[in-house]
């Protein structure tokens, strides 16, 4: 590539040049919305616009002479590529909640100099971070001005598509209890008004979803909850008549999308907000009176979603039921076309596997990007094959597949590990190590109120026993038919909080990994639900109950790394898919389920 007409860099130019005509000295583009989301419409996808770094977290600082990315260990080996030309470094960081980019600004950008950030997409705690520093060392901060918009002349428009109502049977308590519950925990607060920003929130607390974000069917808004009353603010035209009239009935009325901050601003002086920090941004808190008072608290709802009901957890069983026969289906299709000697590459497998998922019933989409990654492009967690670059699976090694998919009643992740031709025992030692890991969480019983990151070590200890690590958290909150990345609870080395408790219901992930660069990857992944286990005079305890229903291959297993009780909860585990999975497949989906269930000998 001719670096001097790399995109990125044409395209920091221009940034640089709008900087310049604004007085600006540095501009920070964080990955992020006016929701703070994970997933970004493409109007807010301005970090990868400039940079040319697809991945779904990183930090982009640009001053008039440098420019630096922030990203964690998932994505080096892709940012290091995808940089390549841009004149933009990467600085490795070891986590995504990294402040780095904080002490970065801090050494380049000189006191009286102007630091310029969309304070519309700024985290309220993440603003008070940047403050700090930038009064600490003399930095003016710039929070009420775009400059992307003005460098950006193809940046999209806001998303169209439209909202609809997630119902019963799928939906089992409405919205008029769920506001209720909401109400409630406002009157605990002393809160008389509630505002929420974050997507996947206000779609549970109103039982609506759309398609606005990739891969997670939720929907652009907002939404201000009073004792009495609740107005949801969404794009013109994006809800039906008829939906509109069933919102009213319920205690829902709709406002225009961009009228939130002047609801906002219109607060008379006995209200009392309650907001939660880490998921509201600056400009809209600014837009709020001065005065106002302002209660700061995590958002009820974020808490109860987390705990699925007795009866959405058994339509989430049925939604992996559905989702384990289209692997059915799949693997057989691979392991055949690669005994004919068919050439297929990571695109295909993409492909394939989608229109396996796409055959079952209540399927709406992918819950994200499916990532097949052969041998050394594996070893890249975040890793997703283009046409530009992908690999065709042939010869000797492991590929690792991580997919999931959105239904009506659930929402999927799983990733599995299978040979390919010959694997040699240094495949099967790396696999075995991650499987036990595994199994060594799955297994595990813990006090209810556990915080969740307490609960990572017991799935490195048997890597960390050989010295080995890996980059990633071993567990994430799923939601129901919502994000498939959902707080409070993570299972990681994150600083734990009070919020982070483990409670009946919670949906995580177990998915310890391990990757040689240039070389592997492996990542066994289930999901898996809090349910109580036998209580003491010690109090009230938890275990997991693993809902993924699909086979671990057992060919990569070194029989000799895994003891006796270990084997017998995977034997026990491939009888229940077996069992659960046989009714929902037959002919050669049927025939690969049973041998890939056969039980394991020692």
């Amino acid at each position: 590539m001719d670096t001097r007409t790399s995109p990125a860099r044409l395209r920091i130019a221009r940034l640089r040049e709008v900087m310049a005509a604004n007085h600006v000295d540095a501009v920070l583009v964080p990955s992020s919305d006016p929701h703070l989301s994970e997933y970004l419409p493409g109007r807010w996808q301005g970090r990868e616009w400039f940079s040319g770094f697809t991945g779904s977290m990183g930090t982009l600082v640009v001053t008039i002479g440098e420019a630096a990315l922030f990203a964690d260990s998932r994505y080096w080996t892709q940012a290091e590529s995808e940089l390549q030309g841009s004149g933009i470094g990467l600085v490795k960081i070891p986590t995504g909640a990294a402040t780095h980019h904080l002490d970065w600004i801090a050494e380049h950008v000189r006191p009286g100099q102007a630091l310029a950030v969309d304070g519309q997409v700024l985290g309220l705690a993440a603003a008070k971070q940047l403050r700090g520093v930038a009064e600490q060392h003399g930095i003016r901060l710039l929070t009420q001005v775009d400059l992307l918009e003005a460098a950006w002349a193809e940046r999209p428009s806001l998303p169209t598509a439209a909202v609809y109502d997630h119902g019963s049977p799928q939906a089992p308590l409405g919205r008029p209890a769920k506001l209720a519950l909401v109400r409630e925990a406002m009157a605990r607060h002393g809160a008389t008004h509630h505002f929420v920003s974050t997507v996947d929130d206000i779609a549970w607390i109103t039982n609506l979803r759309g398609a606005d974000v990739a891969y997670n069917p939720v929907f652009l808004g907002h939404l201000l909850i009073a004792n009495q009353s609740a107005t949801l603010f969404v794009g013109e035209g994006k809800v039906a008549p008829e939906l509109t009239a069933l919102l009213a009935a319920d205690g829902i009325t709709l406002a225009d999308y961009s009228a939130a901050p002047s609801a906002l601003a219109a607060l008379g002086p006995g209200a009392r907000l309650l907001i939660d920090p880490k998921r509201v941004t600056l400009g809209l808190r600014e837009a709020a009176p001065e005065g106002l008072t302002v209660i700061e608290a995590i958002n009820p709802s974020t808490l109860m979603k987390s705990r699925k009901t007795a009866a959405e957890a058994a339509f989430v069983r049925q939604a992996m039921e559905e989702d384990g026969a289209a692997m059915c289906a799949f693997y057989a299709w691979l392991e055949q076309a690669l005994a004919r000697g068919e050439r297929i590459t990571e695109i295909t497998i993409d492909e394939q596997l989608s229109a396996e998922r796409a055959k079952r019933p209540g399927f709406v989409g992918l819950s994200f990007p499916t990532i097949a990654g052969f041998n050394a492009n594996g070893a890249m967690p975040h890793y997703r094959a283009t046409a530009e670059h992908h690999a065709a699976i042939e010869g000797d090694g492991m590929l690792l597949i991580d997919s999931g998919a959105q239904f009506v009643g659930g929402t999927t992740d799983i990733t599995r590990v299978w040979p390919i031709g010959q694997p040699t025992a240094a495949h099967k030692r790396d696999y075995t190590l991650v499987l036990k890991g595994t199994l060594q969480l799955s297994r595990a019983r813990f006090p209810r109120g556990t915080l969740s990151p307490m609960l990572d070590a017991l799935a490195r200890a048997p890597i960390w026993a050989e010295s080995l690590d890996y980059g990633h958290g071993t567990g994430h909150g799923v939601g129901y038919f919502l994000n498939v990345h959902e707080g409070p609870q993570s299972i990681s080395k994150a600083i734990p909080d009070l919020n982070m408790a483990m409670e009946p219901g919670m949906i995580t992930s177990i998915e310890p990994g391990l990757y040689r660069p240039g070389r592997w990857g492996v990542r066994i992944e289930n999901l898996v639900l809090n349910v109580a286990a036998p209580a003491s005079e010690f109090g009230e305890f938890l275990e997991f109950e693993t809902l993924t229903l699909c086979p671990i291959d057992t060919r990569l297993i070194d029989a000799s790394l895994l003891r006796a009780d270990e084997i017998d909860w995977l034997n026990r585990y491939h009888a229940t898919v077996r069992e659960r999975l046989a009714p929902k497949v037959n002919g050669d989906a049927l025939a690969w389920l049973n041998t890939r269930t056969e039980p394991l000998v020692a």
